[in-house]
């Protein structure tokens, strides 16, 4: 599986092996089990005769075409997340110029899906993701995979929303053993390990990404969340509750304390904490309240309910 990087992990919940990335090139290298390379001497088996038992989409491209390199893996992980509903065949124009005239592809890239051994349906020109899931949905009737999945990431949100964290992990789990590019699902099992308090596994998992998926905004998302949890883990919190009931105005303490309670998973406290700092003292420590949550945010993310409320709240007490 040339391109892909394998990466393992395991701890005392769940284990398994996801494969990140894949095939960069717009068309290079095979994406997987349901992806291959075409020709104009195979295209009547791998396009005609195989779209006779599921639908086959069929790209043209070249190396030369720059929004190629964007769609052709796009559609290598949407194609591959169906698990077998569909399949892909890629065409170099270059290398295959008499078939590109035959089916009068004029400019690349070009997609073509085929049903019943003729073509249903195309595009031409760089698409967005949304735009290719609607295309693959018309093949699949929507009842694909890819639908599965988005309804498995929704339940998972929902439970991880309302405080089940185990029950959250093990449906992304489910995900990414389907779709193992999936960076939402891979996103939202990290901060389940960061919930659980598996801090280390999650450190571990973030270590091994690859550049283009650990500068995801959603897994830099995550990053903060571990960064907040392993500052505050392993703090009393008794004795800077203490502290903080001998002393309102001990900031330090207060500010200790919120951190220890996000990293006890009371992410309204944390909030909370901050927030009266910010309230009693708001240039205390060089503004360290306020940044911090921020940060803190940026780790819940902007569907949090948390985010939005704790958000205004900030914004009256700085203009009030």
């Amino acid at each position: 599986m040339g391109g892909e990087k394998a990466i393992t992990f395991a701890n005392g919940r769940l284990g398994m092996e996801i494969l990140l990335g894949g095939s960069q090139d717009g068309g290079g290298n095979n994406g997987g089990g349901f992806v291959r390379e075409g020709s104009t001497a195979t295209f009547m088996q791998d396009v005609i005769e195989a779209s006779q038992e599921v639908p086959v989409v069929v790209d043209f491209w070249a190396p030369w075409c720059g929004p190629c390199k964007t769609l052709g893996p796009l559609l290598e992980r949407l194609v591959n997340a169906e698990r077998g509903g569909l399949r892909m065949v890629k065409i170099n124009v270059d290398e295959n110029q008499e078939l590109a005239a035959q089916m009068r592809v004029q400019s690349i890239p070009a997609v073509y899906a085929f049903k019943d051994g003729r073509p249903v349906d195309a595009f031409v020109g760089a698409q967005s993701e949304s735009q290719v899931r609607q295309f693959i949905q018309r093949l699949t009737g929507g009842q694909g995979t890819a639908a599965m999945l988005d309804e498995m990431l929704t339940q998972a949100a929902e439970r991880l929303a309302a405080g089940d964290a185990e029950g959250a992990a093990q449906i992304y789990h489910q995900v990414l053993s389907q779709d193992q590019s999936n960076v939402p699902a891979l996103a939202g099992y990290l901060r389940c390990l960061v919930k659980l308090g598996d801090t280390a596994s999650a450190q571990q998992i973030l270590d091994q990404l690859p550049p283009e998926l650990a500068d995801n905004s959603d897994i830099q998302g995550v990053k903060t969340a571990l960064e907040l949890a392993q500052r505050g883990g392993g703090a009393d919190l008794g004795a800077l509750e203490r502290r903080v009931a001998a002393d309102a105005d001990d900031h330090q303490a207060r500010y200790d304390l919120a951190l220890a309670a996000f990293a006890a998973g009371d992410k309204q406290r944390a909030v909370d904490e901050l927030l009266e700092i910010v309230r009693r003292d708001r240039a205390w420590n060089d503004e360290a309240a306020r940044k911090e949550l921020v940060k803190l945010f940026d780790a819940l993310g902007p569907k949090d309910p948390l985010t939005a409320a704790g958000r205004r709240r900030l914004s009256s007490l700085l203009f009030a």
